[in-house]
């Protein structure tokens, strides 16, 4: 750890949570603690959050920016940050149990800025301090080879426009397109030749079982009249759909991968970065934690069922900032910034300049989504577009 950079450990205690701020500047952690009310009142938030987000997804998703507001209240933020010393651009958080399901990088600050405007050499996560020393010890290197997953399903409206511009910033890449992305496929690949390892596709986590918990690949998704009913095998999701696992690629398997020459994970998919939030445990289980534990440096992952569109700008952003900072927080946080101020002018011309591949009903699908915003307005200022990944790790 350099002088610029704070590390905030929060900890969720019996009857309080606490605060530890780890700098260069103190021999001994800086130590805050709330009050027992304080306690009470993040449980009724965090009850009402999942209770929303699982049952109310629409209303969960109008009132976001209404309940991150309320969170930094309960948490303290601004007394926080103050103990901070002003000379660290960069922050490290590590949550505790519940706390690593929500987006506290976006966590308002201010009526116009969030803790990513405060910290100008990123905001990045890590499952624990064992971790983070461990991912830490692994070099980075230049970005210059990629390997995607792309669009596994078919049914990703953008996510080829996502990859096929993103290959562009690499000198050598290899793209396991649509029913190319199977899991004997991947189960062949060697992952010692990728920097960047990037998955374009659908995602699930597993509350109950994380270890199931899957990335959704080529041929998963079965006929829901299929006979089968072997639980360790066949998993039927929460809209009714039947999922093969051997499939997919599931936690378990990731657990066994090889990463220690593909440092960066970029799960561009819905809630890859959900953890089993009822292990009392300092460590966290979730497909995280299974990449870093397999070898990679850093892990790009979402908290809840994200936009394709927005994804798709967010991550050929992201990959962008990357070959000019060559750091994955900084790169991700950036585009993070990016995409809240875009305005939709800006917008257009940034398609334009990219020469993005975007076909006619692509076009024409944008069009829509766009039409109705006057030219000075910012069509992913919400936070639902832009704050749903996290860098996790190094």
């Amino acid at each position: 750890m350099d002088r610029r950079t704070a590390i905030v450990q929060l900890y969720v205690a019996r009857n309080k949570f606490l605060v530890f701020i780890f700098t260069c500047q103190t021999q001994q952690p800086i130590v805050w603690q709330s009050e027992p009310k304080d306690l009470k009142k993040l449980m009724y938030w965090v009850a009402a959050y999942m209770g929303a987000y699982y049952e109310k997804k629409s209303h969960w998703q109008r009132r976001l920016s209404t309940r991150l507001h309320l969170l930094g209240k309960i948490l303290h933020l601004e007394e926080i940050i103050k103990l901070i010393p002003d000379s660290c651009e960069r922050l490290i958080l590590i949550p505790h149990q519940y706390l690593h399901l929500f987006p506290l990088h976006a966590l308002p600050v201010t009526e116009k800025s969030s803790l990513l405007d405060l910290f100008p050499q990123g905001v990045n996560y890590a499952p624990s301090c064992q971790m983070l020393q461990l991912a830490q010890m692994r070099k980075l290197p230049d970005f210059t080879s990629f390997f995607a997953v792309q669009n596994p399903t078919k049914d990703l409206g953008y996510t080829n426009l996502e990859v096929e511009t993103i290959q562009r910033y690499f000198s050598t890449t290899n793209v396991l397109k649509e029913g190319m992305a199977t899991r004997e496929a991947i189960d062949d690949i060697s992952f010692t030749t990728a920097h960047c390892t990037h998955f374009s596709c659908h995602g699930y986590f597993h509350p109950n079982q994380p270890r199931q918990s899957s990335l959704i690949l080529t041929d998963a998704y079965l006929d829901t009249a299929s006979t089968e009913t072997n639980s360790e095998q066949y998993l039927t999701l929460p809209d009714g759909k039947l999922l093969d696992l051997d499939k997919c690629l599931t936690l378990e398997k990731i657990f066994t991968l090889n990463l220690n020459q593909s440092p960066l994970v970029t799960l561009s998919a819905c809630e890859t970065g959900l953890i089993d939030f009822r292990n009392i445990s300092d460590e966290y289980i979730g497909l995280p934690s299974g990449f870093l534990y397999a070898g990679a440096s850093s892990v790009v992952s979402s908290l809840w069922t994200v936009n394709d569109l927005s994804t798709a700008f967010l991550m050929i952003q992201f990959y962008q900032n990357l070959q000019a900072t060559q750091s994955v927080a900084v790169a991700l946080n950036q585009a993070q910034l990016w995409l809240r101020d875009i305005t939709k002018a800006e917008l257009k011309a940034w398609i334009t300049a990219n020469s993005l591949p975007l076909d006619p009903t692509m076009r024409q699908n944008l069009n829509k989504r766009l039409y109705k915003l006057q030219d000075n307005q910012k069509p992913f200022q919400q936070p639902f577009h832009w704050a749903a990944f996290c860098a996790i790790g190094q």
